[in-house]
């Protein structure tokens, strides 16, 4: 199974560095967890992350931030867009997200997104047989 990280999950890795959302982020950059993402994603992760507000609220410096980033890219199985499912979902940015997992079936694995926002990807993610679940979740699963 590959697994793609909604930015939510960035975020709080970042915020809470003992929670599960860190732990699903330190698997990854180890190259334990199986994560695909492609550009468009990982400029959303970007700027999200290089955000003011961000970095106040990290308490973290844009390089450090930077260099995780550099380390993530690292690790991830770069996934070209090959086809556009837009509009799918109410958040564009959401949209990212699931046209990632559908591009990235092709694969031939299962793919899952990691969110808190579960219910903003369903029931399109399921249509396209794309399991949506948090980061407990992944965790009860192992």
């Amino acid at each position: 199974m590959n697994y793609v990280l909604d930015t939510n999950i960035l975020v709080d890795a970042l915020r809470s560095p003992s929670g599960a959302s860190a732990e699903l982020l330190r698997r990854a950059l180890l190259r334990q967890l199986p994560l695909i993402c492609s550009v468009p994603l990982f400029l959303e992760y970007e700027d999200v992350l290089l955000r003011a507000e961000q970095l106040s609220a990290l308490q973290i410096e844009r390089q450090q931030v930077l260099n995780l980033l550099d380390i993530l890219a690292g690790s991830v199985k770069p996934i070209d867009i090959q086809f556009l499912w837009r509009p799918q979902l109410r958040d564009p940015k959401d949209d990212l997200v699931l046209e990632l997992a559908v591009n990235g079936l092709g694969l031939g694995s299962a793919v899952a997104i990691v969110t808190f926002n579960q219910r903003d990807f369903l029931p399109q993610a399921s249509h396209f047989g794309i399991q949506v679940i948090g980061p407990a979740q992944f965790f009860q699963g192992v």
